[in-house]
């Protein structure tokens, strides 16, 4: 087992998501930054599934009660093992009773971390992925305790690995959405144009920017939206849905995100700054 100190900010169990649901309502959560997930994964030759600790901003204390192999990626967030600096993106052996905790934020927004065959969670709807309340908690709580396989034996394929640098890069990759045909050219040269910030209004279901553009008047039937659609509010404020966002929305979906994009913009925070590029 492994228990629960400090819970950092936010820190959830994710998997590669909830699918095969959409048309009940239920958002296909998952892993914010997919790409960071699966490297953590692969460097402990998981499936690229598994379910592992996706931690936001501020990292947890925990406590392990038996032996296994962890890997963390993602945002760097001075991770330790019993107060000794450790790296990301490298295996690490833990014995029984070690504890690994982390410090200050140095870049990105979101770390993972993950274990030797993955946590063994409860399933719901076929996915292990925090979303309340699909499921009991939001959030993993102090003095809870997240099963896993102890593992004492481990020779990983991949001693470490080079990640891409998603806290320095802005160009966010996208594809005309449905609506895309309903903006006007004083719409593209801003959207495509100009740089936007981060609004303190960002999390799991949806990140907003702060600069606007031209709003526009159309009304248009609640339709179908998907993790990175973006969309266009009438006074003119975009609004990019992320991977707790909900299934349908009403306003224009102008642009759709790229997986890649999605989990490069989830490594941003309130003030870092981003371009769309078409």
């Amino acid at each position: 087992m492994l228990r629960v100190v400090h819970t950092g900010f936010f820190t959830t169990i994710q998997d590669e998501g909830r699918f095969n649901f959409r048309d009940k309502g239920v958002p296909v959560s998952g892993a914010m930054d997919s790409y960071s997930a699966k490297m953590a994964n692969t460097l402990l030759n998981n499936d690229e599934g598994d379910a592992l600790l996706e931690i936001t901003m501020t990292g947890p204390t925990l406590a392990f009660e038996a032996p296994t192999y962890i890997a963390i990626t993602g945002a760097d967030m001075s991770a330790s093992i019993n107060g000794k600096p450790v790296p990301n993106y490298k295996v690490h052996p833990i014995h029984s009773g070690d504890v690994v905790s982390f410090g200050k934020l140095i870049n990105g927004f979101r770390s993972y971390l993950a274990v030797r065959n993955g946590f063994k969670t409860e399933k719901v709807l076929s996915s292990r992925s925090y979303f309340k309340p699909i499921t009991l908690l939001n959030r993993i709580n102090e003095y809870m305790e997240l099963p896993y396989e102890p593992v004492t034996e481990f020779e990983p394929k991949i001693l470490d690995i080079r990640p891409a640098p998603f806290h320095k890069e802005q160009l966010l990759n996208v594809k005309p959405g449905p609506e895309y045909r309903l903006l006007e050219d004083q719409h593209l040269e801003l959207l495509f144009s100009k740089e936007f910030s981060i609004a303190k209004e960002n999390n799991r279901m949806a990140y907003q920017l702060v600069e606007m553009i031209p709003g526009h008047s159309k009304t248009l039937l609640t339709s179908a939206t998907l993790p990175g659609t973006v969309q266009l509010t009438g006074a003119g404020k975009l609004i990019i849905l992320m991977r707790d966002g909900q299934t349908t929305g009403g306003y224009p979906r102008i642009l759709q995100m790229s997986e890649r994009a999605v989990s490069m913009l989830s490594q941003k925070k309130n003030g870092d700054r981003v371009s769309f590029k078409l």
